[in-house]
Order: C-alpha cells, then sequence, then structure tokens
C-alpha cells in the first residue's frame, strides 16, 4: 500500500496517473494547498519542502517527495514505463525537461498571465514567449513519434498534466498539431482520465 498525499494540481496529477497507471494499490490523503494544508507539521515530516506531492510506501518504509524522484522511484520499484540502456536515457533526459522548463515555466504563466493579469507585463510578455517556445520543443520532438520517449513512459506522465491547462496558458493546441494528437492520444486513456481526478473532481479533462 502506497500512501499518496496530493492536491489537483499537475505535479499531483503525474503521481496519482502514475499509479493508476501502474494498477497499485495506494490510499489519497487530500493536501489543501488552498488552505496551506501543506504546511502542517505531520506533512512537513514527510515532504520537508511543504510541497505535494509526495509518497509513504509502507512495504519498503520509504517516505519521498518530489514528483520526478517519485515517479522514478515507482517506475524502478515495478519495472514499468521507464526503459534500459539508450531509451532509459531518453525519458531521463525528457523527464528532467519537463521538471526544469515546462513545470517551472508554465506555472509562472499561471501566476502572471490567469491569476494576476496587467499587474506585471514583462512578466506576462516574458513567460508568455517562454511558454511558446517550449510548446514548439515538444512540437518538434513529437513529429513522427507517439510519445516523447520511445515508448509510453514517465516522461509522458509528467508533461501531460501540465499541458492539460493550456488554456490556463492561453494556448491554442491546434497551433501545436503533434502535441495536441499527442495529448488526445493519452488524453483518452482511462488510468489518466481516473488520475487526473484525484485527490477530487475539479472538472472533466480539458480538451482541445
Amino acid at each position: 500500500m502506497i500512501d499518496l498525499y496530493t492536491w489537483t494540481t499537475p505535479n499531483g496529477r503525474k503521481v496519482s496517473i502514475m499509479l493508476e497507471e501502474l494498477g497499485a494499490e495506494y490510499q489519497v490523503h487530500a493536501v489543501n494547498i488552498g488552505q496551506d494544508e501543506q504546511h502542517d507539521p505531520a506533512f512537513l515530516k514527510i515532504s520537508p519542502n511543504n510541497k505535494i506531492p509526495a509518497i509513504v510506501d509502507r512495504e519498503a518504509g520509504v517516505e519521498l517527495m518530489e514528483s520526478g524522484a517519485i515517479m522514478i522511484y515507482l517506475a524502478e520499484k515495478y519495472g514499468k514505463f521507464y526503459d534500459v540502456g539508450e531509451g532509459r536515457l531518453r525519458v531521463l533526459e525528457w523527464l528532467m525537461w519537463q521538471m526544469g522548463g515546462i513545470g517551472p515555466f508554465l506555472g509562472q504563466v499561471h501566476h502572471f498571465v490567469k491569476f494576476n493579469p496587467g499587474k506585471a507585463p514583462y512578466a506576462e510578455e516574458r513567460f508568455t514567449k517562454e511558454a511558446h517556445r517550449l510548446y514548439g520543443v515538444l512540437d518538434r520532438r513529437l513529429e513522427g513519434r507517439d510519445f516523447v520517449a520511445g515508448d509510453y513512459s514517465i516522461a509522458d506522465m509528467a508533461i501531460w498534466p501540465w499541458i492539460s491547462r493550456f488554456e490556463w496558458q492561453q494556448i491554442d493546441l491546434n497551433q501545436y498539431r503533434h502535441v495536441r494528437d499527442w495529448y488526445v492520444r493519452i488524453a483518452e486513456r482511462p488510468a489518466v482520465q481516473k488520475g487526473y481526478q484525484v485527490p477530487k473532481f475539479m472538472n472533466d479533462v480539458p480538451m482541445p
């Protein structure tokens, strides 16, 4: 049994989608970041950086924070969605791309463009421009490919929840047709549909 501490954010959805894809037995603990529950002392013992998601693997006695680390751990534990050899490097490469680019920069678009429009025009322009650059990188990568790194992997699961907020980013997915097709392909997976709604239903999976 794995305890998953999470909320309805792209980073949280990465792990719930992966657990559903694995068919793993897990228990959900909602951490409402809108009510500052991530600062609760009990949660801080598991996630010292007071960020979701975090897991406790009761079987192995492992507590782990940071979504990328959790995904690598689960992939190694279950032996799925993480290739070997050269393929493994490509998965790791694109997982790190998500963690260093897609996540931080699209998060800034959400902050400045969706939630605080008009307050910092320079920031809005800078991060929107970077969002389009990153979408372009992903679009070129997906040309002629079904998934970003060979077979469906943790790299896809990590990137997809951030792209699912394309409306927040004021992105028209039809401008990036390879991303659009990849996005729809993954969105139609039953495990993705289910994992998207953890820890609670917020909205249907957005579709272009």
